[in-house]
Order: structure tokens, then C-alpha cells, then sequence
């Protein structure tokens, strides 16, 4: 017989494993596994050429080899080298310029096993011949892209092989300890036969690299742990078939009923939820059965006192699954006893988890699908739980109980879920679950508790009667809650300070703008306490101490013309008021030679806030501060961003915030006040700010006192604390106090 190309050998490799040859010639031959070089000779096949290792495992990519005397030309010769990678390439490129002659497939004796009919026993239709090619050329577009996909991740892993098939099974260098000093090829690599998943091993003792990859998940899981979760979800998708004669379930004996009797539990509720015993060394166990459209899934056993186990590698379902099928209100509690309990009180309509309640909450986001294998129970009962508009929650009510109320509800979905309140079981514990409720206070009381259920609460989302108790305390008139008084009797009528409020303060240069606020604070600190930290860029910490000092003693700090021969504070006045300037005033103050954000000054601020109790936060100047922004973000959209950062800082620690903003510069200006939408920058100053006040000082003594300072109360948002109008306070050079102006 004329000896065949490689082309044709190719060909052969390819032939299905049905049209194997006999056994003395059919072999499993594993490419990766040959050590020996490949080589062309024109010649005859002799009996010094072999195949090399053959393997004859069925996980390893495999293929049938006719017999030696089929083939001539390209011939595989054992040499004691290494073949390279372009080695084999070349051979490749010249097998492909050989003639090519077709080889007839040898048929294997042995009976061929198909789901296919016979032509000549059936003939298909040519829609239905039709319909099955388009899925299996689905299927096979499917399969390419998981394949394509897994490369991807195996290659972003560091793992390269010549070829990414299904069902591949191959053993290559490991990229993390490349075989050690004899680059032994020690790492397994398996590809699921669906391409679903991918999974690797180094077997050298010193490396034992392990992990897995799929096609859709989003990170590549490496170590022992995460291939021991990989083959317990391999596990769940094949789950283990069971049933009554191989558990050797029995009905419950008389004890057992009687058992369930004290605990409330009738025996037609047992019968109807199939509650069976199967006997054990110790005696008869309760037997829970699991059950799918009446099917026996799973069960799991209790030996009183309180100890369970359950049938290993079952499908994870709900307990009472088919009871909650096309519900649309549905009860979930923590065990399998507190099920029938929520039936004895007239609702059929729960289930029961099958493995009670982790610790606490998990600090990590919920895991995919396939990977969420504490809660897999949830995804694999998703199409009973989909229908269901309101999900109450009745798990225990102790700290793991709770926490897994919070599991479920971050993966039903916060807004269609309940929770049941339990009662007081006297006066310092509750009801732990629905069973002590049932048989301390009865059905009734059970079912009260479960119609009494309440909305599952969402962060952010609130209703008026969570705010009962301050809204109450409002009415009341609490003293803060009114605004609190400036310490000027004339101001008060327009402007009063709120907690969680933000005031803009804006007006020309030399205004008294900076002053103003340190007055208000003083007076803020002397009638009710206040502290405060101050982001004050322009003035330096002495020349504010002074100031502040100089209000609150009411003398000038320095014996200078200024002072108008007034007796200058004393050493022990400045030590005293050094100490009140201690407990009252903290600095935020940028030390690197940069501008300090916003962010930077909230964060500092709520520092403060934390540690030392500040109720107010000034901010002075706005354009000291560093606003560097996105490029294609406005100066107007940047003004809206901070000032609502700000806002919310100020509600969130009810804190007052005043902000201080120069007008831009005003042309042909006439003397009078700005408006608060002459503000350099954005209308928002004035559009997002709670209060909008303008300091305005008169220079011209034609136009009154130049003592005087005009308050202009530009914006008040709350009515309850003022109204716009102005107001006219007299100002102390000497002391820098403001008092209110009475006319002479």
C-alpha cells in the first residue's frame, strides 16, 4: 500500500473515536507527552521507528493511529534531543507540499452507540433536519466563545499552550517555577469538556501552583482554596439523586409525634410537609425531606437533642419549596421547625434555609452566580423566588440570625423584602424564633407578628414616622431647633444660626467680613459654648489670636494709637484668655507650600468634629482655596459640586458652616453693597446656600456714621429662623466688638 503525507496523517488524527481500528493497532497518543524530536525521511517504515509514550488515559486529548504499515513519508525517528517548537513547525510546512492521498478509515468492529436514526429506518423532515443544525451550529458558536475566552484568561494567568480544545487534558512548564532545575513539565492543565472552566496544577512538591479560570467570570482564582471551591461547585452542578427506600425513611414513630406535640406541631402538619425518621444507631432520627415538584432531593436529620446532618452532594433547595410555587408573598425563616411553626399559624406559604445563619455580614460584595456557594440554595430555587412581589424575612432573632436577614436581603433585593419584629419574651429578651413564639403565646400571637411585619430598611430610603421622636421635639420648641441668637438683639429678627446649615458671607474688600464672624463666634461661645475650627488662609494664627482675644476680653491686645489710651489686657488676662482660646478654637491650617482643597479642609473638619465636639466651621476665602477641575467641567458646575459637599457635610454633624466668598470686581462701582450674585465664580453661591448674608461698611460720612456696618440679610431658606431684610450694627475699632447701633 502507497504510504500517505502528513496531510492525510492530520486527516487520520482527526477521525471520530468511533472508526477506531481493531485493538492491535488502536492507541491514545498524547502529542505533549512525546520527548523525542520529529523528522522527515523519504523512505520505508522500519522497525526502528516508534511512537514514543503512548498514553492510554481517555481524559487526555486523544486520537486513534492506524496501523505502521498504512503510512509512508513523513516518519517520527527517536532521538535522545529535546524537539524545539520551530522544529516541529518546519516539518509541518513540508509535510503540506507532499501529494495528499485519502485514507480510508478502518471501521471498528465493536457496536457504535448513537442517538442519531438510522435513514433507512426513519426519514427526517427537512425543517426539523434544519432546526437541529442551526442549534448545534449554536452550540459549536457558544463552545468557540468560551474557548476564546478561556485562552484569554489562561494566557493572562501566564499559562501558553499550542492549543485551546475542549476536553483538552495536557501537561506543559509551569510559568511559576518553570520545572525547577530540570524544567521538568509539571503543570496539568484540563479543559472542561463544555468549556466552562479550566483548571490547573503544578505537581512539584516545591511549587503545587493551583487555580482555575471561566469564561465569564471576571478574575482568574489562583490557590488550593479556590480550587477546592471550584470542584464544590463542579460538585453542586451534578448534585447526587437519592430516595425513600435508599435512605430507609420510616413515618414518624409515637414518640417523635409526641416530641413535635409539645412543641406545638400537629400531626396532619407533619404529614402534609412528609416530616419522616430513619433509624439510626442512636435511635430514630427526624428525617426532613427536601422536595422539588414532590421529587426527594435532599434530607436532612435531626437527633434530639439538637444535633443535624444532612445527605452529602444533594441539590441545596429551599425546605417547603413547592409550597411557595406562583405565591406572591412568601416567609423565609432560619429552620426547618420554625417552617411549621409559620404553618400552624395559617401560612403555608414559607420555607426554610437549609443551613442556617453565617456569624455576620460579609464586608464583601455578593459573588456571582456560580461562585455564591453558602447561598446557592437561593440561585438554584431563583425561578419560585422571581414571582414574588413581598419576601418577609422571619430568620432568629440573635446576631447570626440577623445577619443572615441582611444576606438574603442584599440578594432578593432590599425593596421587596419585610422583616418581622419579635416580642418581648419578658423584660430584658425577646422571642428568639416563630417556634418560642408558638409555644409561649400561641397561634394568634404568631400570626400577629407576621402580619405586623415591616418594610426591610433600605440606606437612604426613610419614611416620617422614622423621625417621630425629632419631629415631636420640634413642636416642642427646643431652643437650638429654633435658631440660635446672634448675640444682636436687631440681627436676630432676620438671622438666627441653625445647626446643619450653611451660610454664604460675601462683600467688597475691607468690609469686615472676617470680623464679623469671629464676632458672631465669640458671642456663639459665651451664650451657649460653641467651638469651633477655622480655615482661615488670610490671617495669620497671632494676628487671629489677637482679634479674638481682643472681643472676648473686650481690650486692645497691644498699648498702640489704635487703642485710643484704653488700658491694654494684662499678662494673666492673655494667659486666661490663651486657655479659652485653647478650648474654644481649633486651626485647620495648610503647612505644604500648596492650596488646600476642599475635600482636604471637610475631611480636617470632620476630624474636629469627632474629636473635639465643634459645632460650626468657617471657611475664609473662597478663592485661597485650590479648585483645580476636570476639563470639561465648568467653574459653574464645580461651584454646584463643592457647595453641596459642604451642605452635606454640615447636615451630617450638624454643623454650621459659613462660607466666605469675594464679589467679583465690580465696575463703576457707585459705593453701595453688592449682591450675592455678584459673587466671583457661579450663581450657585447663592442658589445652593441655605442663608445669604452681605457685610457692607459706609465710608462716606455723608451717608451716616462710618462706625456703622450694615448686616444685609440677602437669602434665608428656613422661615422659621428669619426673613430678608438688614440690619445696622455699630463697630469698635479699638476691641473689634459689634454692638447693636442706637441712634443718637
Amino acid at each position: 500500500m502507497p504510504l500517505s503525507s502528513l496531510r492525510s496523517l492530520k486527516s487520520v488524527l482527526r477521525t471520530k473515536r468511533s472508526l477506531m481500528p481493531s485493538s492491535t493497532y488502536s492507541r491514545l497518543f498524547h502529542l505533549s507527552s512525546i520527548r523525542a524530536p520529529l523528522s522527515l525521511h523519504q523512505s520505508n517504515l522500519g522497525s526502528k521507528f516508534l511512537f514514543h509514550r503512548m498514553k492510554l488515559c481517555d481524559s487526555f486529548f486523544s486520537f486513534p493511529v492506524l496501523p505502521y504499515s498504512t503510512f509512508s513519508t513523513s516518519l517520527i525517528r527517536v532521538n535522545q534531543r529535546e524537539p524545539t517548537h520551530n522544529f516541529v513547525l518546519n516539518c509541518m510546512k513540508q509535510a503540506e507540499s507532499l501529494p495528499v492521498q485519502s485514507v480510508r478509515p478502518v471501521v471498528s468492529r465493536r457496536k457504535v452507540h448513537t442517538d442519531l436514526l438510522s435513514e433507512s429506518d426513519h426519514e427526517e423532515s427537512p425543517q426539523r433536519s434544519g432546526n437541529s443544525m442551526m442549534s448545534a451550529r449554536k452550540r459549536e458558536d457558544e463552545l468557540q466563545q468560551r474557548l476564546v475566552l478561556l485562552r484569554d484568561k489562561l494566557l493572562k494567568a501566564g499559562i501558553q499552550c499550542y492549543s485551546y480544545k475542549a476536553g483538552q487534558y495536557d501537561h506543559m512548564l509551569c510559568p511559576q517555577c518553570l520545572g525547577g532545575s530540570t524544567m521538568e513539565k509539571s503543570l496539568s492543565l484540563n479543559i472542561e469538556t463544555e468549556g466552562r472552566s479550566a483548571v490547573w496544577k503544578c505537581f512539584r512538591a516545591k511549587c503545587g501552583w493551583t487555580g482555575y479560570v471561566q469564561p465569564y467570570a471576571s478574575d482568574v482564582f489562583a490557590g488550593t482554596q479556590a480550587l477546592k471551591m471550584h470542584a464544590k461547585v463542579e460538585k453542586q452542578k451534578h448534585p447526587r439523586k437519592i430516595t425513600e427506600q435508599e435512605m430507609e425513611l420510616q413515618p414518624l414513630c409515637s414518640e417523635l409525634l409526641e416530641y413535635f406535640k409539645s412543641r406545638g406541631i400537629s400531626a396532619e402538619t407533619l404529614r402534609r410537609n412528609l416530616v419522616l425518621q430513619k433509624p439510626t444507631i442512636k435511635g430514630p432520627a427526624i428525617a426532613f425531606t427536601y422536595r422539588r415538584n414532590g421529587t426527594l432531593v435532599s434530607c436532612k436529620y435531626r437527633q434530639t437533642p439538637k444535633t443535624f446532618w444532612q445527605e452529602a452532594d444533594t441539590e441545596k433547595i429551599f425546605y417547603g419549596l413547592d409550597d411557595i410555587a406562583n405565591e406572591r408573598d412568601i416567609i423565609i425563616v432560619e429552620g426547618e421547625i420554625d417552617k411549621l411553626s409559620i404553618e400552624e399559624a395559617g401560612f403555608k406559604n414559607c420555607v426554610s434555609v437549609p443551613d442556617g445563619a453565617p456569624p455576620s455580614v460579609s464586608n464583601k460584595d455578593v459573588p456571582a452566580e456560580d461562585q455564591d456557594t453558602k447561598y446557592q440554595y437561593l440561585w438554584n430555587c431563583k425561578e419560585y423566588l422571581k414571582s414574588a412581589s413581598r419576601i418577609i424575612l422571619a430568620t432568629d432573632a440573635d446576631g447570626p440570625g440577623q445577619a443572615l436577614a441582611e444576606e438574603l436581603a442584599r440578594r432578593l433585593g432590599k425593596e421587596r423584602c419585610w422583616r418581622v419584629k419579635w416580642p418581648m419574651k419578658n423584660d430584658e429578651e425577646v422571642f428568639k424564633d416563630a417556634n418560642e413564639v408558638l409555644f409561649y403565646s400561641g397561634k394568634e400571637a404568631l400570626r400577629e407578628v407576621i402580619e405586623n411585619a415591616e418594610m426591610y430598611p433600605i440606606r437612604g430610603l426613610f419614611t416620617f414616622n422614622d423621625f417621630s421622636r425629632e419631629i415631636d421635639k420640634f413642636y416642642d420648641g427646643n431652643v437650638i431647633d429654633l435658631g440660635i441668637s446672634t448675640g444682636w438683639e436687631g440681627l436676630d429678627k432676620f438671622y438666627k444660626v441653625m445647626p446643619g446649615e450653611l451660610t454664604v458671607v460675601s462683600g467688597v474688600p475691607n468690609s469686615g467680613k472676617s470680623e464679623w464672624i469671629d464676632a458672631l463666634m465669640v458671642n456663639l461661645n459665651h451664650s451657649i459654648g460653641w467651638k469651633f475650627v477655622l480655615c482661615s488662609m488670610e490671617n495669620m494664627v497671632r494676628d487671629h489670636a489677637r482679634k479674638l482675644l481682643e472681643k472676648h476680653l473686650g481690650k486692645p491686645f497691644f498699648d498702640l494709637g489704635y487703642g485710643a489710651n484704653m488700658q491694654r489686657m494684662s499678662k494673666q488676662e492673655l494667659v486666661e484668655g490663651k486657655k479659652w482660646l485653647n478650648d474654644s478654637f481649633y486651626l485647620i491650617r495648610c503647612e505644604d507650600d500648596v492650596l488646600p482643597s476642599v475635600q482636604w479642609v471637610l475631611r480636617l473638619a470632620k476630624a474636629a468634629v469627632m474629636r473635639h465636639g465643634v459645632r460650626g466651621l468657617v471657611i475664609d476665602p473662597y478663592n485661597e482655596l485650590d479648585h483645580q477641575r476636570a476639563s470639561n467641567q465648568t467653574e459653574t458646575e464645580y461651584v454646584s459640586q463643592i457647595l453641596t459637599q459642604i451642605k452635606r457635610f454640615a447636615q451630617h454633624h450638624s454643623c454650621h458652616v459659613w462660607f466666605v466668598a469675594h464679589p467679583r470686581q465690580l465696575q463703576n462701582w457707585n459705593g453701595s453693597a453688592p449682591s450675592l450674585y455678584d459673587i466671583s465664580g457661579s450663581a450657585h453661591f447663592i442658589n445652593k446656600c441655605d442663608n445669604g448674608i452681605v457685610i457692607h461698611r459706609n465710608h462716606d460720612p455723608k451717608l451716616g456714621p462710618i462706625d456703622g456696618v450694615t448686616v444685609h440679610v440677602r437669602k434665608v431658606r428656613n422661615k422659621v429662623i428669619g426673613r430678608i431684610g438688614e440690619c445696622q450694627l455699630t463697630y469698635d475699632r479699638v476691641t473689634g466688638e459689634y454692638s447693636d447701633y442706637h441712634e443718637q
